[in-house]
């Protein structure tokens, strides 16, 4: 990993073995109900539910100050802890728990890389036990609202010679013929695709396939990283955005921290928003 901007916001299967009971580290599993924690989770885990965790509940809104405050103490975190996110979902509801606790200040939170399946495929342990916290009185610094883009500032920043759309949706998606998230398809104009594959099993969805990662799910070497992203220069603005979020912010993470890319925001709107707005630009293929 030594060829990453920031290694060190990574944690490997390895390096979360040996940290099993150190104190000064909480591992954070994230996914869209419990089952999969409830039926087994790395030692010392604790479980953070996709909505009303990481989202406010009932809102595609991410935690307020408040509550992210309330979350962290509950979880027995304080401001020097370091937090390993993990979830069996290509790690995207990891990345977006991360980019919202960067948003919110924390120093030292990390990806689990190749997510909960290669924990799992190297036959380490896991365990039903929920662990026992000693809440914590966190306090969370002031919202970095840098690191997050709205939807007027994508907008008025479009043309722009210095800023840069990176859409992470499929290639289907990106040319309009999907419209999955909006009520029309295509994408924001001069947006450039970096398509994720999206793999079903008999006719249902199955996972997301990132072409940032490889087949077991660790994070491809920064010199393949930097050819996925040829023409993306680290001296433009970068914007980041997806169907719904998850995509885009895993896409913030390789270019903020894996590249070291200075300025990257997330637009978490992503098409959910753009592409449900009355009177906003698209582009569709051929055009």
């Amino acid at each position: 990993m030594s060829g990453y901007a920031h290694p060190e916001m990574l944690a490997s299967t390895q390096w979360v073995a040996e940290h099993l009971n150190d104190p000064k580290v909480r591992f954070v599993e994230v996914g869209f109900s419990a089952d999969v924690y409830n039926s087994g989770h790395i030692p010392g885990a604790v479980y953070w539910a996709w909505n009303g965790n990481v989202l406010q509940a009932g809102s595609r809104d991410i935690l307020d100050k408040a509550g992210l405050e309330t979350q962290l103490s509950q979880a027995g975190i304080g401001r020097n802890t370091t937090i390993v996110f993990y979830d069996g979902f290509s790690n995207l509801l990891a990345a977006m728990a991360l980019w919202m606790l960067k948003i919110y200040g924390h120093q030292d939170v990390r990806l689990l890389n190749g997510q909960r399946t290669k924990w799992t495929s190297e036959g380490r342990p896991l365990t039903t036990d929920i662990p026992a916290i000693e809440p914590t009185m966190y306090k969370a610094k002031k919202p970095n609202w840098t690191l997050r883009a709205h939807r007027d500032l994508v907008l008025e920043g479009m043309g722009k010679p210095n800023r840069v759309l990176v859409d992470a949706r499929t290639t289907a998606m990106y040319s309009g013929e999907d419209a999955m998230g909006g009520s029309v398809g295509g994408h924001i104009p001069g947006a450039v695709n970096v398509p994720a594959t999206m793999e079903t099993e008999n006719g249902q969805f199955k996972r997301w396939q990132t072409p940032t990662t490889n087949a077991d799910g660790t994070f491809k070497s920064a010199d393949e990283l930097c050819a996925l992203f040829k023409g993306i220069t680290a001296d433009q603005e970068v914007i980041t955005y997806c169907v719904r979020g998850g995509l885009s912010t895993h896409m913030w993470f390789v270019l903020k921290y894996l590249l070291g890319y200075p300025e990257v925001r997330e637009y978490d709107g992503s098409w959910a928003e753009w592409g449900n707005l009355i009177g906003a630009p698209i582009e569709q293929a051929g055009g």
